[in-house]
């Protein structure tokens, strides 16, 4: 089987990452296979899925595949680690997809790798479903996210805190170019290695700056600009990622890795779940600072090709990442404003919104029905569901609904069209935790039912499925997940 692989990474230096065979497993069983996104990718479905166990576990590759285990380095939870890698990860290759941009597609999970270090290269069935299911939610968000084509089991048990089912997920990416790569070189020196990243990056993902007077800082300001974004729609929608190590961090923009990451119930700003976070580093509210953070990492590695003068290189790049958290800021309000309807700004929002917020915390209401209950009462002025989630502060309440209709007031959007944008704007699914939790122990048992049901459902996430209604709901106490886990 041939998919016309390409190999533009795997074209660069051997110091670029190590050539590695996935590890053959002994019982291959597709289970879970992404039939649009095979379509997006240019594959027909109907000829690879009958393929995809064998090919997709790793036991019988596409004749074109050129199976690579990338270099990179990270600073994780603060710490630098000078060699991470892909210990468990093999790039295939590339496929053009349908616009004609190239995607990475890597086998999580697939063996060894001279990356590994104590690791097993393997993964366990949980956290693979789990990456398939939340990567294709935040597509349906209309979030940048990397994708997943399929989930493979392998017949085999993988020793964690216990014997679990071993699982191969095919991961499909803009590139795994990370912050962390551009690091692996310019911790060892080798200025050679970080300027043929930089021209690989900016031929990929960046043509429109080669023409740029400084390339690499216009690779910063897009790479910045891109986090922002990012972080933002995160954000907007109550997303912990959990773990923003630098080596977790795309230079494409997209959301990569999903190990401990997790949608918040409660509003509360300070929320962690991720088990290994002891000192909420990457809380809720701390991850817009984290990627300015990151980004200064980012621009450490660039600064020789910025300027040769160090103290104005590191001038120009300040002035890149300076005025990120404004940035930050001004597309979170933004998009704060879109949730309560709002298609104009005027001074007194960023009050009315913060008031909100502190309500909402106050009252340990939860962030998702908030927004959308609030759309409710615009849509038919029953406002009985969301006072439930505020019965605390029922007068506070009161107060916030009569400023907040003042608002609109002054707001030239007509009503149909308000109602319309803000159900665009306010999910009525999310993947919570619980529901989450409820699918994969369901699969780790062998029934995928109520893991299919979960996808089906949060495909169409603004849609109202009143069949599903059940689903919009947060946890009961008994159901609750407050600790989410890397898998590996």
């Amino acid at each position: 089987m041939r998919l016309g692989f390409q190999h533009s990474y795997s074209g660069l230096p051997d110091r670029f990452y190590v050539r590695v065979n996935p590890t053959p497993v002994p019982n291959p069983r597709l289970v879970v296979f992404n039939a649009r996104l095979a379509c997006e990718l240019g594959l027909d479905p109907s000829l690879i899925e009958p393929q995809a166990a064998a090919a997709l576990s790793g036991n019988e590759l596409p004749e074109d595949a050129k199976p690579i285990a990338m270099a990179y380095a990270g600073h994780q939870f603060g710490s630098f680690v000078p060699r991470l890698g892909d210990g468990r990860a093999i790039l295939l290759g590339e496929l053009p997809d349908r616009d004609g941009v190239l995607r990475d597609v890597q086998l999580k999970g697939a063996g060894l790798t001279p990356f590994s270090r104590n690791g097993d290269g393997r993964a366990v069935l949980g956290p693979m479903l789990r990456e398939y299911l939340i990567s294709e939610a935040m597509q349906a968000l209309g979030i940048a996210t990397t994708r997943s084509l399929a989930v493979v089991t392998t017949g085999e048990q993988v020793y964690r805190e216990s014997a679990l089912p071993g699982a191969v997920l095919t991961r499909v990416a803009r590139s795994h170019v990370r912050v962390g790569t551009f690091q692996y070189f310019a911790a060892r020196g080798d200025q050679e290695a970080v300027g043929e990243l930089l021209s690989y990056v900016i031929a990929r993902h960046f043509p429109e700056v080669r023409d740029a007077p400084v390339p690499a800082l216009a690779v910063l300001r897009e790479v910045a600009r891109r986090q922002v974004a990012l972080v933002a729609d995160w954000m907007l929608v109550g997303f912990i990622h959990g773990v923003m190590n630098t080596d977790n961090m795309a230079v494409s923009g997209e959301t990569i890795d999903y190990g401990p990451c997790a949608f918040m119930d409660e509003y509360d700003p300070n929320t962690v779940f991720s088990s290994i976070d002891y000192n909420g580093r990457y809380a809720y509210a701390n991850q817009a600072a984290i990627a300015q953070w990151n980004l200064a990492r980012f621009a450490e590695t660039l600064l020789p090709f910025i300027n040769p003068e160090a103290s104005r290189a590191v001038e120009l790049a300040t002035g890149i990442l300076e005025p990120f958290l404004a940035q930050f800021e001004e597309r979170f309000l933004e998009g704060l404003r879109r949730k309560i309807g709002l298609a104009t700004a005027l001074e007194g929002d960023p009050e009315l919104l913060k008031r909100l917020l502190a309500l909402m915390q106050q009252s340990h209401a939860d962030f998702t029905l908030t927004f959308r209950r609030l759309t409710e009462v615009e849509d038919t002025a029953d406002e009985r569901p969301l006072r439930e989630l505020f019965a605390e502060a029922a007068p506070a309440l009161d107060g916030w609904l009569k400023d907040w209709r003042a608002r609109l007031s002054r707001d030239p959007q007509p009503r149909e069209e308000r109602i319309m944008r803000m159900r665009a704007a306010n999910p009525a699914f999310i993947p919570r935790n619980h529901r989450v939790q409820a699918a994969l122990n369901a699969a780790e048992g062998g029934d995928y039912g109520p893991l299919g049901t979960l996808l089906g459902i949060l495909q169409r996430p603004f849609a109202e499925q009143p069949q599903h209604a059940a689903y919009a709901l947060p946890a009961q106490p008994a159901e609750r997940v407050l600790r989410t886990f890397c898998g590996t």
